[in-house]
Formats: structure tokens, sequence, C-alpha cells
């Protein structure tokens, strides 16, 4: 989310952090924004069909390239967050600095691994 805050600062557009989280009613600034949330959340759950119909719907939105490059962000992002977790690694102290406002803004920190509970 921070790089989105940077991209706002760079290209003058407005994105709608509550987006990721599947708080807004539209696609948060971003093209295909709630099919992207929604294919997401479809590979990290449990339920195949869900993640037939997510895939399927992107594929046909975006395209079949933009459906590849969105699992590859999904599956680095689940790597990367896992590796973090399982190391105990903690936010770095500039990002927390820099992340506060909108991890505030959005509840973030109180995800139950935000929390520190494992």
């Amino acid at each position: 989310m921070i790089w989105l805050r940077a991209s706002e600062q760079q290209t003058g557009r407005t994105y709608n952090l509550e987006s990721v989280l599947g708080k807004a009613g539209d696609d948060g600034g971003i093209a295909h924004g709630r099919l992207l949330v929604e294919f997401a959340e479809a590979v990290v759950g449990e339920d195949d069909a869900r993640l037939l119909v997510a895939r399927d719907r992107l594929a046909e939105a975006a395209g079949a390239a933009a459906l590849v490059d969105a699992a590859a962000v999904v599956a680095l992002f689940n790597a990367i967050d896992r590796v973090a977790d399982a190391t105990g690694t903690p936010l770095e102290e500039a990002k927390a600095t820099a992340s506060a406002d909108f991890r505030a803004s959005l509840g973030i920190d109180a995800f139950y691994a935000a929390a520190g509970k494992t």
C-alpha cells in the first residue's frame, strides 16, 4: 500500500486503499480492482469453485496476461508474508512510520498476525 501512495504522488491519481480490504464499493481507482481483490482472496481461500469463477472473470475482463501477472503477485506476496511470519521478521521502523496512518485507518494493526499472536 505504500507503493500505491507513492504512485498517487507521482501520477496525481487517487486510490481508495479500502478497496484492498474489500470495503470500497468500486475498483478503488485501480483497473479491475474489485476483480483483483476477489481473485487474491479466492487464491488464499479454500473454496475451489470461488477460485474458478474469480479466475475466469478476471481473465475475461483483463486478459490472460493480466491473470498470469495477478497470480504471480499473489503467489509471491503469500510466500514473502509466510517467510516473514515464520521467521518473526518485524516490520522495519521506517516502513512502520510511513504506513502508520493508513494501517490505523484501515484497521490493519488489529489483524491477528499484526497483533503478534501465533
